[in-house]
């Protein structure tokens, strides 16, 4: 059995522990806002939070996780950035598809959290490998700003 912190909650499982933690909170706990897309960390979808910090939960081994505390998209809108965040994407309609976007909201809030004035540059490198097939990163961006403003 493996105890996890997720939004603020502890979980017991039954799972090995280089089971994938995106499997974990789809199949295990029944959060799926969290997305598989890619499997090899490169598309963004499966995005959570590790102590704060955006990683990719499709590669991240529940071995590794330990006693930090892990936010998924279903808990980001308890932080102030996390809310900023949602309200900038609700007001901008940036969701099209939508499914890359848990993971584009979770590396926003990231850095809106850790940077509450960030330059195109850090934007940039903060949403790096966050793909979305719909093109949507213009309105990506101008959320990000807008949240930013607010914080």
């Amino acid at each position: 059995m493996v105890s996890l912190n997720i939004n603020g909650a502890t979980h017991s499982v039954d799972a090995p522990g280089d089971m994938p933690l995106l499997l974990v909170l789809r199949d295990l706990i029944g959060l799926t806002g969290t997305k598989f897309g890619c499997g090899i960390a490169q598309c963004g979808a499966c995005t959570v939070h590790l102590d704060g910090a955006a990683v990719r939960s499709c590669v991240l081994p529940i071995a590794a996780v330990g006693d930090k505390r892990v936010t998924t998209i279903e808990g980001v809108g308890t932080t102030p950035a996390g809310r900023k965040i949602q309200r900038a994407w609700y007001d901008l309609d940036v969701v099209q598809c939508g499914y890359c976007q848990s993971g584009q909201v979770m590396a926003a809030e990231a850095l809106i959290a850790s940077n509450p004035n960030p330059s195109d540059d850090d934007i940039n490198a903060a949403m790096t490998g966050n793909i979305c097939r719909c093109g949507t990163y213009n309105r990506i961006r101008a959320a990000i700003k807008r949240a930013a403003g607010e914080v």
